[in-house]
């Protein structure tokens, strides 16, 4: 799945992406770096899923306004109102259409097509 979304990513030239295996190791990330222009996440990670990584990212102060996009297989209404209440900016159930996501992240980014 995270090939798929950096390939289509790769489609916004003023987006670089980088990859990390799970929640935790994408907080560890955060914290040593400055913060990402936006942030997918998938709900079901090892180690910490994805509703956790967002609360976890809300209650940092250099991260409260990264706009996060939720990718995810949960398509019931509990768990999208969820990640919105958590902080997610936008939840795209899969199956992903690349076009969606796309203008998604470009909107959120305000990027102009």
């Amino acid at each position: 799945m995270r090939q798929l979304l950096t390939y289509a990513l790769s489609k916004i030239p003023e987006v670089t992406t980088i990859e990390v295996p799970n929640g935790l190791e994408a907080l560890k990330y955060l914290a040593e770096k400055d913060p990402p222009d936006i942030i997918l996440s998938d709900i079901n990670m090892p180690v910490m899923d994805g509703l956790k990584l967002v609360q976890r990212i809300r209650a940092e102060e250099k991260l409260v306004a990264v706009p996060i996009v939720m990718v995810t297989t949960e398509a019931s209404e509990e768990d999208r109102d969820r990640a919105f209440v958590l902080g997610a900016n936008a939840y795209i159930s899969k199956p992903i259409v690349a076009a969606r996501l796309v203008k998604e992240i470009k909107s959120l980014l305000n990027i102009d097509d």
